[in-house]
């Protein structure tokens, strides 16, 4: 079942996501979590590898451009590509807030070939997103590592516990954030 989704032609649209966990008061979790998915907007790429799974070992890059959510809430539109040799998979993900929690989709949700969100949580540095598909279950995990350099890992619940398989370090490309800069003061 794990392999399925983690083939390189169809199973990269696992890399892309973000989410929330609200500590205290909901209006205060609201702005941080605001500031979390402002910083992580953008536009990134960088190196990604599965390390479990049928497809163990495969490499592949990914290209995604990040927004915050237009609507004022927090959360966030992901949107780019990963590739793996020559095959290129569209990647998306959209990740709202709702009440307490975050909800959303990769690609087009867990009804077409993507994955639902089904919970998260923004804790400082790290968003812990729930995925689910069928009988599916696991977590995406991005942590910023500085202003300019985030992590993202992928893991599936297998009987009690939670395996990673896959793992993406994305660079934010500063060469976009100059030239949107220079136009921006044009």
């Amino acid at each position: 079942m794990v392999s399925r989704f983690f083939s390189p032609k169809g199973g990269l649209f696992l890399i892309a996501g973000i989410a929330l966990v609200a500590s205290h008061s909901v209006a205060d979790a609201g702005s941080r979590d605001k500031a979390f998915f402002q910083t992580a907007s953008g536009v990134w790429s960088g190196p990604g590898e599965i390390v479990a799974g049928k497809y163990k070992g495969t490499k592949f890059t990914c290209n995604l451009t990040g927004e915050p959510n237009k609507d004022g809430d927090a959360g966030i539109k992901l949107d780019g590509t990963c590739r793996v040799g020559v095959f290129k998979q569209p990647m998306s993900a959209v990740i709202k807030q709702a009440g307490g929690s975050y909800k959303g989709q990769f690609l087009d949700g867990a009804a077409g070939k993507g994955l639902d969100i089904v919970s998260g949580a923004v804790n400082g540095d790290k968003i812990v997103v729930g995925i689910n598909r069928a009988k599916l279950n696991g977590a995406m995990i991005a942590r910023m590592q500085d202003d300019n350099a985030m992590n993202i890992t992928i893991s599936v619940k297998v009987e009690d516990e939670m395996v990673p398989v896959i793992g993406l370090a994305l660079k934010r490309d500063t060469d976009q954030m100059a030239v949107g800069a220079i136009a921006a003061n044009e």
